[in-house]
């Protein structure tokens, strides 16, 4: 185990916009990065999700909601930041923090250690010994793929949003994209310049102005009604999609080779096929009773051990920059008043 981890009150894990807006927390509570706090993370150095993000991608948020409060993006607040500059603004936060993030290291476990307040934190490193462990490792950690899509074989391409970079990455035919949220939505927009596209909605959802997106994600929604629900779509709407020649079908429900089935029994062999079916979040390391003992924003069933970033943990919002924020203030306070 690195030196740089022991006898630290605070671990986080996760050094992308959760792991940084808790960081920024605790300093501003007065903790010290690598004295009393340290943030780890799985992948290799610099490596953050939003790098991999495909090369058009823009925030549905403004500058002016995409920040943290205490280290704004520079320049038009208006405007909508590109995925690059996400990469390079939380490289700035990193650096306006002074944090030193700890790569390579990936959380497996946490336990507590005796009948104290501290917890055992398992990594690929070793383990190592703290009072606070905070799970940072994001709502959007890992593809979530359709079982039918195992049974899927297309002559193009197949493969999930996370993957996409740029339509010529997509074989030069028809192109079928599985999901009618966001992701979904503005990719259909990018292809249909040089693609025959097919967008498949499971469910309708709610057109928004994207200018909305900010209160949208920031709306207060009690614990209660944290249930998963349709989120709506900002920007094009369906209509707009079928004017730029995208074709909408329902739901798909089976895949056999080469021929994918819809819900209303109609089937299609697409050349290649997205899938825009969302993710899955980081939490699968933590132990099944703290993912079950959730009861306040943050907190889980084990002492000590909280989450940032999640909406099943945060509420609406937590999984954006100006959502997180509201999680990672709250897990300060948590840890500066805990015993």
């Amino acid at each position: 185990m690195p030196a740089g981890l022991s006898h630290r009150r605070v671990i986080i894990v996760g050094a992308g916009q959760a792991g940084l807006a808790v960081a920024a927390a605790l300093s501003a509570k007065g903790l010290r990065p690598q004295h009393e706090f340290v943030v780890i993370d799985a992948a290799p150095e610099g490596q953050r999700s939003w790098g991999s993000r495909w090369h058009s991608m823009m925030l549905l948020s403004d500058a002016r909601h995409s920040s943290l409060p205490t280290r704004r993006l520079p320049g038009d607040q208006r405007r909508h930041p590109r995925v690059d500059e996400m990469v390079d603004y939380l490289r700035f936060v990193e650096a306006g923090l002074r944090v030193e993030t700890v790569w390579g290291i990936r959380a497996v476990g946490v336990e507590h250690r005796g009948n104290g307040s501290t917890l055992l934190l398992a990594t690929t490193a070793g383990e190592v010994q703290t009072r606070n462990v905070v799970c940072a490792t994001g709502a959007a950690a890992h593809p979530r793929v359709p079982k039918w899509a195992s049974g899927l074989t297309v002559p193009g391409v197949a493969l999930h949003s996370r993957d996409y970079l740029y339509p010529r990455q997509i074989p030069t035919s028809d192109v079928l994209i599985v999901g009618g949220g966001n992701s979904g939505v503005q990719l259909a927009r990018e292809l249909s310049a040089s693609h025959r596209v097919t967008l498949a909605v499971r469910t309708p959802r709610r057109l928004r102005p994207t200018a909305g997106y900010a209160a949208a994600a920031g709306e207060s929604v009690s614990w209660l009604s944290r249930e998963r629900r349709a989120e709506p779509v900002f920007g094009d709407s369906y209509e707009q999609l079928r004017r730029a020649g995208v074709t909408l079908r329902p739901a798909v429900t089976a895949a056999a080779g080469t021929t994918v089935s819809f819900a209303d029994s109609s089937q299609a062999q697409p050349g290649s096929v997205i899938l825009a079916t969302g993710y899955l979040p980081g939490d699968g390391w933590l132990p099944d009773a703290a993912r079950k003992g959730t009861s306040r924003r943050t907190l889980t069933g084990m002492p000590g051990l909280f989450v940032a970033g999640m909406p099943r943990y945060g509420g609406r919002g937590a999984d954006t920059i100006a959502g997180v924020w509201r999680d990672a203030t709250t897990i300060a306070h948590h840890i500066i008043h805990r015993p």
